[in-house]
C-alpha cells in the first residue's frame, strides 16, 4: 500500500491512501508519525466518497513531523572514492529536524547565504515499530514502509567544521515523498536510484550496492537511541553528488531536481 500525508477536498490535513489515480482519505488520521502504525493504517475506515485526484495534490512531507530523522553518510563505495575519504567500519551519522523537511513536489527556497547548493538523492526507511537494541534479524519488523528524500546539502557550510549538522539542516530544504510504500509492495534490495537536475541523469545506483544495509543501520542506531513509529532514516547517497564534479554543479534558482527510486517513487522539487 501507498500512503501519503496530505489535504482533503476541504483543506484538512488527512493520511490518504493511493487507489489508482485517487487518494482515498482514513478517517481519523490527520499525518503519518508516530501513531499511524500499520495497524493503526490498516484498520482505519476509507472514506471513499471524498477521494480526490493524487495528480495536484499538495502533498507534506510524507512523514510531516517525525521524532527522529537520522541520516547516514558514505555508504556507497563510489561516493566514498569520489569524496577521496577511506572505508569505514561504523557508519556516519548525522541528525536533521522536522523543521529540515519539505513536501516531495514543494519550492524549495535555499538559503542567499550558501554559494554551494548540492543534492543527494537518497532510499529513506520509516520505523513501524519501536524498538532499543534491535538485532539486524529482527529489524525488518520494524520497517514500515520506504520513501524517498533529497538530503539537500549547502557544501560551503557543512565543511566549516569536522560536524555536518550546520550544512544539512537548514529548515524546509529536505523534500521527503512522496508516499510511504510498504514493504509487501516492493524488494527495495532490487531497486535502482537515481537523480537529475534539469532533466540530465546526474546520479544512478542500485540499492544493493549500500555498504550497510538497512538492517545494520536499524541493528547500529538502536543501540544508542531508541527507534520509534514514524522515524526516518536516510540511507545515504551515491556517487555523482555536484560538489565532488569538475567544475563542480551547484543548484541555483530555476533548477528542477528530481529524485527516483525505482517501485518507490519520484520526487521533484523546483528551485526558487
Amino acid at each position: 500500500m501507498r500512503y501519503a500525508s496530505t489535504y482533503d477536498k476541504s483543506g484538512a490535513s488527512v493520511v490518504a491512501e493511493l487507489r489508482g489515480d485517487l487518494l482515498v482519505p482514513l478517517a481519523g488520521l490527520t499525518e503519518l508519525g508516530g501513531s499511524s502504525t500499520a495497524e493503526v493504517l490498516a484498520a482505519a475506515e476509507r472514506r471513499s466518497e471524498d477521494a480526490f485526484p493524487a495528480v495536484g495534490a499538495a502533498l507534506r512531507p510524507v512523514v510531516p513531523n517525525p521524532a527522529k530523522v537520522i541520516c547516514i553518510g558514505l555508504n556507497y563505495k563510489a561516493h566514498i572514492e569520489e569524496t577521496g575519504r577511506s572505508d569505514s567500519d561504523y557508519p556516519v551519522l548525522f541528525p536533521k529536524f522536522a523543521s529540515s523537511l519539505a513536501g516531495p513536489f514543494a519550492e524549495l527556497e535555499l538559503p542567499a547565504e550558501s554559494h554551494q547548493i548540492d543534492y543527494e538523492g537518497e532510499l529513506t526507511v520509516v520505523i513501524g515499530k519501536p524498538g532499543r537494541r534491535i538485532s539486524e534479524a529482527d529489524a525488518a519488523g520494524h520497517i514500515l514502509g520506504y520513501t524517498v528524500a533529497n538530503d539537500i546539502s549547502m557544501r560551503d557550510y557543512q565543511y566549516k567544521t569536522h560536524q555536518w549538522m550546520q550544512g544539512k539542516a537548514w529548515d524546509a530544504c529536505t523534500p521527503v515523498g512522496p508516499y510511504q510504500v510498504t514493504p509487501d509492495e516492493v524488494d527495495v534490495t532490487a531497486q535502482r536510484i537515481s537523480t537529475t537536475v534539469n532533466g540530465e541523469k546526474v546520479q544512478v545506483s542500485s540499492i544493493d550496492l549500500l555498504i550497510f544495509s538497512i538492517p545494520r543501520l536499524i541493528a547500529t542506531i538502536s543501540e544508542f537511541a531508541t527507534l520509534n513509529t514514524g522515524d526516518l532514516i536516510l540511507t545515504g547517497t551515491p556517487s555523482g553528488v555536484g560538489h565532488r564534479r569538475t567544475p563542480p554543479l551547484y543548484l541555483k534558482s530555476g533548477d528542477v531536481v528530481s529524485v527516483e527510486v525505482t517501485g518507490v517513487g519520484t520526487l521533484r522539487n523546483t528551485i526558487a
